[in-house]
């Protein structure tokens, strides 16, 4: 009987841990997807703004509508902000774990790009 418990002990150490571990990893990418999505939107500038002296700006649509395009290529959807020069992306993806310990949920990502340019 106790050899039983010990077992079953340890498969759910073990299936804490390897949950634990897949999403943490799930996080990961949804941070690295948001990031890449809001490096992409940066990207957008406003090109008539630059070649009239304006300085380097994000044009905002464009650059909402660049860091959209990145989420659907990654096959994720997410909310896409531009405060000034940056950009900001959070992204929501599910999470499965396959141990249903804890139960299925959701990992959250976020990332932002800023557009910096030193004049020179």
């Amino acid at each position: 009987m106790f050899t039983a418990i010990v077992i079953l002990a340890c498969f759910a150490v073990l299936a804490l841990v390897v949950d634990g571990g897949l999403k943490l990893q799930a996080l990961a990418k949804a941070d690295a997807t948001a990031q890449e999505a809001a490096r992409s939107g940066a990207q957008a500038l406003d090109t008539g703004a630059a070649l009239t002296g304006h300085g380097f700006q994000i044009q905002p649509q464009r650059a909402v509508t660049a860091a959209h395009a990145y989420l659907r290529s990654a096959g994720v959807s997410g909310t896409v902000t531009v405060n000034g020069n940056q950009v900001q992306v959070t992204v929501t993806t599910p999470y499965a774990p396959p141990f249903p310990l804890i139960g299925p949920g959701s990992v959250t990502g976020h990332g932002s790009a800023q557009l910096l340019y030193e004049g020179g």
